[in-house]
C-alpha cells in the first residue's frame, strides 16, 4: 500500500514561476469522486496516468494513493467517460531545499485559483516555506480537485 502524505496551501503571487524548474499541462477527469475514494484520469502533457485515492485520515494530510502510467490514447478515451467538469491547469515543479512544491494555476472555472503542494515523508516533517506561499487549506476539501470538478472556484 502506498501512502501519500502532503500539505495544501494557497499562492499569494506569482514569484512560483520565476523559481519553477518545470511545468507541464495538466488535464483531468474523475470517473469517481465518492468521499471515500477517488479514481482520476490524467493527462501530463504527452503521458496518461490512472489515480486512486482513498479517503483522507483526519488532518487531511495522509491517505492512500495508487498510480499507473497508462497510454495516452487510453487516457484520452477514458476522459470521455469521466464525471463532468474536466479540470485544466498548469503544473510548476519548485525545488525548496530537499522538497519541490507543485504549483497548480487552474483555467476554466477554476480561472484565478493557485495552489501549492508538498509531499511529506511524515505528517510532522519539517520543512521550507517560500515567501509566495499564503494561508493552508490542508484537509479542506473544497480545494481538493475531485471537489474542484464538482464545486469550481468560480461559484464560491
Amino acid at each position: 500500500m502506498s501512502l501519500e502524505i502532503e500539505r495544501k496551501f494557497l499562492v499569494e503571487n506569482e514569484d512560483y514561476k520565476k523559481e519553477s524548474y518545470q511545468k507541464k499541462l495538466v488535464k483531468q477527469g474523475y470517473l469517481n469522486s465518492d468521499k471515500n475514494r477517488t479514481v482520476r484520469v490524467r493527462i501530463a502533457d504527452d503521458k496518461g496516468f490512472i489515480t486512486i485515492k482513498g479517503k483522507s485520515n483526519t488532518t487531511g494530510t495522509t491517505r492512500f494513493e495508487w498510480e499507473k502510467e497508462i497510454d495516452i490514447i487510453e487516457a484520452e478515451q477514458l476522459l470521455l467517460l469521466c464525471e463532468p467538469s474536466v479540470i485544466d491547469k498548469t503544473r510548476f515543479y519548485v525545488k525548496s531545499d530537499n522538497h519541490v512544491y507543485e504549483v497548480d494555476e487552474f483555467y476554466g472555472d477554476n480561472n484565478g485559483l493557485i495552489v501549492a503542494e508538498i509531499e511529506l515523508t511524515s505528517e510532522n516533517e519539517e520543512f521550507k516555506k517560500p515567501s509566495w506561499l499564503g494561508k493552508e487549506v490542508t484537509g479542506n476539501i473544497n480545494y481538493y480537485n475531485s471537489s474542484l470538478s464538482k464545486n469550481p472556484f468560480k461559484n464560491w
